[in-house]
């Protein structure tokens, strides 16, 4: 069984939520790669993960809903690599970044109205560039 993944002081994947599968990778190898299982299948249990806000846990959910598998697990395959060790690092490390991305609250947009110079330099220019364009019409349509 794998080891947990610690993503903060307070947020921890528990290795009990973990389900690791390796698998023959495709890619550079030579003939390595049809012998030897690299490619790594990491799925975790998103209920699992310990210290997440319902909030950053909804976010997780929206960020990765496109890895989930029918079970709601997140699924992350790693085969960047011809060695397993360092393909299992590398989607553990993926796990930990999408978990900080869904710690981080996105700021709340606030409504802004335009100026009322702005919104004069706008009405100008639109002005002109009809005037440009009558202009440009044949004599007998530019009435």
């Amino acid at each position: 069984m794998s080891e947990a993944i610690v993503v903060t002081d307070t947020v921890r994947v528990p290795s009990w939520a973990l389900t690791v599968h390796a698998a023959r990778a495709s890619g550079p190898g030579g003939q390595n790669v049809n012998k030897v299982a690299t490619k790594i299948d990491l799925r975790v249990d998103l209920s699992g993960i310990e210290g997440l806000t319902d909030a950053a846990r909804a976010r997780l959910r929206g960020l990765c809903a496109n890895r989930l598998d029918a079970d709601g697990r997140l699924t992350v395959m790693s085969q960047a690599s011809r060695n397993q060790g360092r393909n299992l690092e590398d989607a553990r490390d993926r796990v930990a970044g999408l978990i900080r991305a869904a710690l981080v609250a996105p700021r709340r947009r606030v409504p802004t109205a335009p100026t009322a110079g702005a919104r004069r330099r706008r009405l100008a220019g639109k002005k002109q560039r009809a005037d440009v364009k009558r202009w440009r019409a044949r004599p007998s349509q530019a009435d």
